[in-house]
């Protein structure tokens, strides 16, 4: 028998969607990190710092390598997160179907992942996930990626009363259709507050400015892994990890070539007999 997947061991602190739920109806804020295509080394972060939920996808050259790698990257991220709720994006190609959408979406559950987000999904497609018990965390307003070509490229959304309740209905059209959550991006901070409070389930804020349920930021505007000058405006830099490590890097190459680093206590020294024995025997016959 093959080593189950990690997601069959549930602990006492594991979070599901349905915890999500239950923050939101005790009116308590979620925290969300988008971590882009990067290590899961910083899903491990955000668990241990208490985060709520990761948004993330795989890393690969083209849509159809980032695919094939959705499974072994959510295993990799288990590995060292597995409590933490995770929300898997599904590219265009996975969700082209009803039939697909589920069958793609159930091996990713399987394999660890707590909810997928299918960007821009339809109605007929989200109804077909929620019947078979996919748990779908989705996207509101920009919808990001190559989508937002529909909106002229990544920009605000919702500027008008008319264009506010479009966000709203598909919204609103998601919720009834079994979406279990969902985030809003780039629409105003009056509009995302507006929404949130109408809709039954959670709603965070993605450059959206509104308190909503909660909060993501994508990890390299948090952690500052771009110049400030190129920073978008709803961004906000807690730790130049970027430049940081920059400098640790720097100063350790520092250390070698001066040839502070290694010093005496950064290693052992070998019994003095052994040493005698082991250097006579290398100059006699070396």
């Amino acid at each position: 028998m093959g080593k189950e997947p990690p997601s069959v061991l549930h602990g006492k602190d594991k979070k599901y969607i349905w915890h999500l739920q239950q923050m939101k109806d005790k009116g308590e804020k979620i925290t969300m990190v988008g971590t882009a295509i990067f290590d899961p080394f910083w899903v491990a972060l955000c668990e241990n710092a208490g985060v709520d939920l990761v948004r993330y996808v795989s890393p690969g050259v083209d849509t159809t390598d980032r695919m094939k790698n959705m499974i072994s990257h959510t295993r990799n991220i288990r590995a060292l997160a597995p409590n933490i709720c995770l929300n898997a994006v599904m590219q265009t190609p996975e969700h082209a179907d009803k039939y697909t959408a589920v069958k793609v979406a159930g091996l990713l559950m399987s394999d660890g992942v707590d909810s997928v987000m299918p960007m821009a999904v339809t109605n007929d497609t989200l109804a077909y996930m929620t019947q078979n018990y996919i748990p779908v965390f989705g996207h509101v307003g920009c919808l990001s990626g190559w989508q937002a070509a529909l909106f002229g490229g990544y920009r605000r959304v919702g500027k008008t009363a008319e264009d506010a309740m479009d966000v709203f209905r598909m919204a609103y059209e998601y919720q009834e259709n079994g979406m279990s959550g969902m985030t809003i991006e780039l629409t105003s901070i009056e509009v995302t507050n507006a929404i949130a409070k109408k809709l039954r389930i959670p709603v965070i804020n993605v450059a959206a400015g509104g308190a909503a349920d909660g909060s993501e930021m994508v990890i390299t505007d948090l952690l500052g892994f771009q110049p400030k000058e190129f920073m978008p405006a709803h961004s906000k830099c807690y730790r130049e990890y970027f430049a940081d490590g920059i400098k640790a890097f720097a100063e350790f190459k520092a250390d070698v070539d001066s040839g502070a680093y290694p010093a005496p206590e950064h290693g052992w020294n070998m019994d003095e007999k052994e040493l005698d024995k082991f250097l006579n025997e290398l100059e006699q016959k070396y």
